[in-house]
């Protein structure tokens, strides 16, 4: 094809267009490359603000923590693989949250992440004009076809590996037909992500900056996002927002007024209020969606948050914060994983437990509170959930209890007194008494006027950030009787907290210095100056003993009179251990008349502490002991559940014991504890809420295989809270030693569970029961 002629396209008078408040914050990775300059210059001129990194000189938590508006990889030297440093990172993060564009080793970088490989092209190509065919979608919207594009490459991605989730966006025709030759860009389908393999930002490339504009023009994270987004801008009515009912300090926060500067407070305001009104037009997630979910009854229990405030066991109940970052103090732990760090904090004693789920300077999200209400499902005495969020719609209050919240956040600061007044009689017919956050002694007297049951004071000013932590002290005396007072912000030991105690303060939040602490256990009991530890549960006995696959009456006695707690029986027509209806009755009256020995028959299996919620797997773990005689367990694998109801009721069982792949709803809707039997690792194995205790046995059960110690210890040790039946060739001579290969995770074995290992030549054998009983009870 011929050469086109070289014409210098670049503005040799450039007007900069106004500034875009929608790339406040463009980042640009650069991979070395002297381009990375014009392309900057590029996208100032088309009105972003723009901050260059180089490659290897900013981590993906710093750049995360930056709140880029939109991501921009430049050209680069070498290989998309080995030489774009943290570009390919970068991608893989933000794919799907904001817009991403790719330029040359950029656009190979995105062709990389997503499966497809790049190759050499068999031609290298240095400052060479070609005409560019392309689809008229995304960047080049509006642009004519054939257009100079300047290549400088020779790696690009190739045809055979374009990735599904890739389409092909522009190319350089080939043959007589036209056809697509080498990729010259390529488009996600679903996520607003985009690459060129040529330089829109050199002279040579006709309209690189119109192409950069339309870049520009996309937001959000999602093709359906974006598309939403451009909506709402053209249908956006200025009227709206100034007579929008949600003011701060009385002026509306959508746009500062005059020269005054926009407060931190505002403008999260601002970004949160275009976010929620994006959300609500997302189909599932609009308010006629989330109000027929909650008619439907689905939100998760709820508990009363003043009566979890005013029940802590400490002097000072503890709001428990998980927090990334903040505007005032930039990233604190961004590696944090919400529901893990709430069982901790609910372990150390927390009465509350409250997630931020604002995204851009918080860095949370409402899946976290989502995922933090189902790390505690079924836990005794759980701490309340808070929703700390800058509310000002129903919406937002609906889908936090949706999620899981007992509770929501309502700044008077940021609202005036009728919008006030309908946000808190919304959430209380919800069923949720909020928490109202003051900071002085007028917004203290618009709370005690609502009526609020609960008021924060907020040591932090919102509109300077700055700390007092005097500042709730201050404000006590206008607090009604019997209001709960919490101080929140700027605590940070216990000197913070000490005045508290005297003047009437019933609660505190605490956020960073949580975060940040290496024993929350320990830096939660000198806060709240207990004299130890916060205690979890103990056990006040040793190891309970189930002799399973029991045949006869005669080794049920047997096993009980030597110590046994839990005799089993296999109820499953086929099996080698199966026990007729009739047996099964005989061996039922021998359990449930049999007296346990004096020496066994003490009350109390387990000493719950007081501080603290409970693992719900230390509170099931007395399910299975009864200190006066054994329990009668009976084993079904894959029966129908109205069999299994059957028999339970038939045979007087103390437990079920699930050993096939029945659903772990089933525990719910059987009337006695269910033991489960999982391997080592198996999904739903530490599920809370369904079965009592998880049974861990080895592959083939019943066999006399022995479990895999280093498996069992390992998850164990994915999940410290977990309590378990150890299983899997056990016998007398060997289960101290497999005891002891657990190491450190000793406690959390409850019971051991023996069949094979008490049996001679197919049947039970009287002594080994004896031997067993005796050496499980001695360790």
């Amino acid at each position: 094809m011929p050469g086109l002629d070289l014409i210098d396209h670049s503005p040799h008078h450039p007007l900069p267009s106004a500034r875009l408040p929608t790339a406040s914050n463009l980042i640009l990775i650069d991979n070395y490359d002297s381009f990375t300059w014009n392309v900057y210059q590029y996208l100032v001129l088309e009105g972003a603000t723009v901050s260059v990194y180089r490659n290897d000189e900013i981590t993906l938590e710093e750049l995360i923590f930056k709140c880029p508006t939109q991501l921009v990889i430049s050209p680069g030297p070498g290989h998309p693989d080995t030489d774009a440093g943290i570009s390919s990172e970068a991608i893989r993060y933000f794919s799907g949250k904001i817009p991403i564009l790719g330029v040359c080793m950029g656009e190979q970088c995105i062709f990389s992440v997503f499966g497809g490989r790049v190759d050499i092209t068999g031609e290298i190509l240095h400052g060479k004009t070609s005409p560019l065919r392309h689809d008229s979608k995304g960047v080049y919207a509006g642009l004519p076809q054939d257009l100079p594009v300047t290549r400088y490459h020779s790696l690009a991605g190739t045809h055979a590996t374009v990735p599904e989730c890739l389409e092909v966006s522009s190319w350089i025709a080939s043959g007589p037909d036209g056809g697509k030759g080498i990729i010259m860009g390529v488009r996600h389908r679903d996520l607003v992500v985009e690459g060129v393999q040529f330089h829109p930002e050199s002279i040579l490339t006709a309209q690189g900056r119109s192409m950069l504009k339309n870049f520009l023009k996309m937001r959000g994270g999602t093709w359906a996002e974006n598309t939403i987004l451009e909506v709402q801008r053209h249908i956006a009515s200025p009227a709206e927002v100034e007579h929008s009912n949600v003011l701060v300090n009385s002026v509306s926060p959508s746009k500062p007024t005059g020269d005054a500067k926009e407060s931190i407070l505002d403008k999260i305001f601002r970004h949160r209020r275009s976010a929620v009104e994006a959300q609500k037009l997302v189909p599932s997630k609009r308010l006629s969606d989330l109000q027929a979910s909650y008619d439907m009854d689905i939100s998760p229990p709820q508990l009363s948050f003043p009566d979890r405030l005013t029940s802590s066991p400490y002097p000072l109940a503890l709001m428990a914060e998980i927090k990334r970052a903040s505007p005032s103090k930039g990233a604190i732990s961004m590696s944090t994983c919400a529901p893990a760090q709430a069982r901790k904090y609910a372990l150390a004693g927390a009465s509350v437990i409250s997630v931020l789920t604002e995204p851009e300077w918080f860095k949370g999200d409402i899946e976290d509170l989502r995922a933090v209400r189902q790390s505690l499902e079924a836990f005794p005495n759980r701490p309340a959930i808070l929703r700390k969020e800058f509310i000002f719609d129903e919406y937002q209050i609906l889908e936090a209890r949706l999620a899981g919240a007992d509770t929501v956040l309502l700044i008077v600061k940021m609202l005036n007194k009728s919008m006030l007044e309908k946000l808190y009689r919304y959430s209380l017919s919800l069923g949720m008494e909020p928490l109202v956050e003051v900071n002085t002694l007028e917004e203290m007297d618009i709370a005690t006027s609502l009526g609020a049951r609960v008021i924060g004071v907020n040591n932090r000013n919102l509109t300077n950030f700055e700390v007092d932590l005097e500042t709730t002290s201050r404000l006590m005396k206008n607090v009604a009787k019997g209001t709960v007072v919490c101080a929140l912000s700027g605590i940070s030991g216990p000197d913070d907290v000490r005045a508290y105690r005297s003047s009437g303060v019933g609660a505190v939040l605490v956020g960073e210095a949580l975060m940040r602490a290496d024993n929350i256990n320990t830096f939660v009991s000198k806060l709240l100056g207990t004299s130890k530890e916060t205690n979890q549960a103990s056990h006040a006995h040793g190891l309970l003993v189930k002799i399973c696959g029991t045949r006869t009456p005669q080794a049920a006695r047997t096993a009980i009179e030597a110590g046994a707690d839990l005799i089993g029986m296999i109820l499953v027509n086929g099996r080698k251990r199966y026990v007729s209806s009739d047996e099964a009755l005989a061996i039922s009256k021998v359990v449930h008349q049999t007296r346990k020995l004096q020496d066994e028959a003490e009350p109390c299996s387990v000493v719950l502490a007081s501080s603290g919620a409970i693992d719900y797997f230390d509170h099931t773990s007395t399910f299975i002991r009864r200190h006066d005689r054994a329990l009668l367990v009976g084993v079904f694998q894959n029966q129908p559940l109205s069999h299994i109801l059957t028999q339970q009721k038939l045979l007087g069982l103390d437990l079920v014991q699930l050993h096939g792949s029945e659903p772990l709803e089933w525990a719910s809707l059987i009337p006695v504890p269910v033991i489960r039997r999982f391997g080592p690792g198996d999904p739903g194995l530490g599920t809370r809420g369904y079965h009592a205790l998880p049974l861990l046995d080895s592959i083939a059960g019943g066999s006399g295989e022995v479990t895999d110690s280093a498996a069992v210890r390992k998850t164990l040790e994915l999940d410290p809270g977990l309590r378990i039946i150890l299983a899997g060739g056990l016998n007398a001579g060997n289960i101290e030693d497999m005891l002891t290969q657990l190491r450190g995770h000793r406690s959390n074995v409850v019971a051991v569970d023996v069949s094979s290992g008490v049996e001679h030549e197919g049947a039970q054998s009287l002594e080994k029961i004896k031997d067993f009983i005796q050496a499980a009870k001695k360790i």
